[in-house]
């Protein structure tokens, strides 16, 4: 699915090309975050596939404040760069809330600047987070139907939770969000037709939670090191045992995969997933960025 959406961003790219346009993104980098240097290279990889010009720029960790205000304010006045993404998260002393306030909101293709988040809940969105946008195009090629489900989603973030629970409604949905003070968690979940799993606690989501026939998403991405929950999570996976061993960790979702592939319709696995999505939906937004400043 995500191969599909890279097609079509791929296609509107040419479509640019014809006319002399050619999208450019610029990524901010700031500290050697391990996860964040993986993310960058699997987006500049992305891009090149698909014919986006992108480059990373890559900060020291202990950059000052006024230093990285001074190339976001860069970068927004330069007329060639369509869209710009300030990798997360920003070292302890750099406020992210701030930084990604101060990126101009036609050049923000990662949806978290206020005017975006407010055109969003409007139903009238500019950009939309990559994730929820990711989401919603994974449940349309599966042929999910939307309007008229009650669809429960776990977590609140900007980044994933607000905001997929504005798109579901948008699609007419009932939606209900869950977070850490919902009492009767299991209860809840139980109701869902959809539901989608942003907590950040690795197995988090049971089968209890979990309606037969439900569609569940699990949107999580979470280090386990322990031998013990592995096997309990992931009874008898070789692969999973190995990768443990080599690498100190495995990664797994917010959903308990094994126990809810029993129950649900269908989920989406971690690795694998939701990810690859996230990724297409950001060239999406960056070709999109391109043409809107255009007037296209």
């Amino acid at each position: 699915m995500a191969s599909r959406l890279r097609g079509r961003v791929a296609e509107k790219v040419r479509e640019l090309a014809q006319r002399g346009i050619s999208p450019r993104l610029e990524v901010v980098l700031v500290g050697d975050d391990p996860a964040s240097k993986v993310y960058v290279g699997a987006k500049a990889k992305a891009c090149q596939e698909v014919g986006i010009r992108s480059a990373t720029r890559v900060l020291p960790g202990e950059i000052g404040a006024e230093e990285l205000d001074t190339l976001i304010h860069t970068l927004n006045a330069d007329p060639d760069v369509d869209g710009i993404l300030l990798q997360l998260p920003l070292p302890r002393h750099l406020d992210s809330r701030a930084f990604l306030d101060r990126i101009a909101p036609e050049k923000d293709v990662d949806g978290f600047h206020p005017a975006n988040v407010g055109l969003l809940h409007q139903g009238r969105p500019r950009f939309v987070p990559c994730t929820p946008a990711g989401i919603v195009f994974l449940l349309d090629e599966a042929g999910v139907v939307l309007e008229g489900a009650r669809a429960v989603v776990v977590g609140r973030s900007e980044i994933v939770g607000k905001p997929m629970a504005a798109l579901l409604l948008a699609r007419h949905a009932t939606v209900t969000v869950c977070h850490s003070r919902t009492r009767e968690l299991d209860a809840v979940c139980r109701e869902a037709d959809v539901l989608v799993a942003a907590i950040g606690r690795p197995a988090t989501i049971t089968a209890a939670c979990v309606r037969p026939g439900a569609v569940v998403i699990d949107v999580g991405v979470n280090r386990v090191s322990d031998p013990e929950l592995l096997e309990r999570l992931y009874p008898g996976d070789e692969a999973r045992r190995s990768q443990l061993a080599k690498r100190g960790y495995t990664l797994v979702g917010d959903v308990d995969f094994t126990a809810v592939r029993e129950v649900a319709a269908a989920l989406t696995p971690v690795p694998g997933g939701v990810g690859p999505l996230t990724i297409a939906a950001l060239l999406d937004n960056t070709v999109r960025a391109a043409q809107q400043r255009r007037g296209l």
